[in-house]
């Protein structure tokens, strides 16, 4: 009797089968590992050329304290709106005498102030305040104590950032104009307006813009 379909299949075919089998599993098993290492690298790398790791630290802003007088401010007699406006502090230096400027007012000042402050050492600052009726008066007045400076130096201490000159803003808004200068004999000199109001600052040349910038008026 023939047999049908009972013969079992050669073993040999069915070993080779199972053997190409693992032979094709290899080859994809090590690609899947380097596609991984190389997505791997590939994010290192992405990250090191991005600079993230390689951006230097910002570097630390230093503030300052502001100076403050070692010594006490003179008592002010005077109660006018002026004089009440007029600090009795600017940085370090603190109000040491106040008088009316009668010179000012010869030349065309409603009031004014003659006023001196000291570091409580060697160091003072001198500070004249006038007020005029109108801003032009003001303005007018103020250009001629500028133009007393033309014989400033031309070349300036070093380091003091000066000369500087430009518009005094309030609000936003342009109430004046100054001008600060090296006076050559170790002290500097600001000149400004602040509507009808003229101010003449002198002091150390080290210290004369920044006492300008701190003046509150």
């Amino acid at each position: 009797m023939t047999s049908t379909g009972t013969t079992p299949d050669p073993q040999p075919a069915e070993g080779g089968t199972r053997r190409a089998g693992r032979r094709w599993l290899v080859p994809v098993v090590v690609a899947a590992v380097v596609v991984a290492a190389a997505v791997v690298v590939a994010v290192v790398l992405g990250n090191r050329s991005s600079g993230t790791a390689a951006e230097p630290t910002p570097a630390a802003t230093v503030v300052l304290p502001v100076p403050t007088p070692t010594v006490e401010p003179a008592e002010r007699d005077a109660r006018t709106a002026l004089a009440r406006s007029l600090p009795t502090a600017v940085l370090q230096y603190a109000l040491a005498s106040s008088a009316a400027d009668e010179g000012w007012v010869r030349d065309g000042a409603l009031e004014a102030w003659s006023e001196e402050y000291t570091d409580g050492g060697s160091a003072t600052l001198a500070v004249r305040a006038g007020q005029f009726e109108k801003a032009g008066q003001a303005r007018a007045f103020a250009r001629t104590l500028t133009k007393a400076l033309g014989d400033a130096p031309a070349t300036p201490a070093p380091g003091t950032g000066l000369p500087q000159s430009g518009d005094v803003v309030a609000e936003g808004e342009p109430v004046g104009t100054f001008t600060v200068v090296d006076a050559g004999d170790g002290t500097g000199v600001a000149v400004w307006t602040n509507g009808t109001t003229v101010l003449r600052l002198q002091g150390p040349v080290a210290d004369v813009l920044d006492a300008y910038r701190a003046f509150p008026l």
